[in-house]
């Protein structure tokens, strides 16, 4: 398996998630009579970033990383965007620019050294497949977890088929347990 073919299909189906949970916060919003610019801001806690950074920190980390990944030079954060439709656009963005990318594009990505400065002045040294396994990934969930919660957290009626709407194709009628 190249890179290529994890990386890609994994933010895209991720992302188009996130947007249709932005959506779903949206309509309760209108629905509980409040206005949906109110979730953006939203946080869990006083010390965390609220939604809007979090989805932008999840657009980010899949764009850097297909852009480390390939060669590229090293992706910035998105705007200001502070709407659920501005929010919504930067996925959008991120998904079209994610599958605009040639799968010959990651050739060679696995052992493409990837030298992450991080702004505290610490550098990390991997390979594209350690960066890809252990810090993308990782930071990707990270922000895409953390703008479920905080959704959630709002009264925004989100399940698991809400959270991996992809994975539902795969899934056939078995036996309850127990039973």
């Amino acid at each position: 398996m190249n890179l290529h073919t994890l990386a890609i299909p994994t933010f895209t189906q991720m992302l188009r998630a996130l947007s249709a949970q932005l959506d779903k916060g949206a309509e309760l919003a209108r629905a509980k009579g409040f206005e949906p610019s109110v979730l953006p801001q939203s946080r869990l806690a006083p010390d965390m970033f609220p939604l809007a950074a979090q989805v932008k920190f999840t657009c980010f980390q899949a764009s850097d990383a297909v852009a480390r990944l390939t060669g590229q030079a090293p992706r910035v954060m998105p705007g200001d965007e502070t709407t659920v439709e501005g929010l919504k656009a930067v996925i959008a963005e991120t998904i079209a620019d994610l599958e605009a990318t040639p799968e010959a594009a990651f050739a060679g990505a696995e052992d493409r050294m990837i030298e992450l400065k991080m702004a505290n002045g610490l550098i990390f040294d991997m390979n594209g497949l350690q960066f890809l396994r252990d810090w993308s990934l990782a930071q990707f969930y990270f922000h895409l977890v953390t703008a479920y919660d905080i959704l959630r957290h709002n009264g925004v009626p989100l399940g698991k088929p809400d959270y991996v709407p992809h994975a539902l194709p795969y899934l056939r009628p078995g036996t309850a347990p127990g039973a």
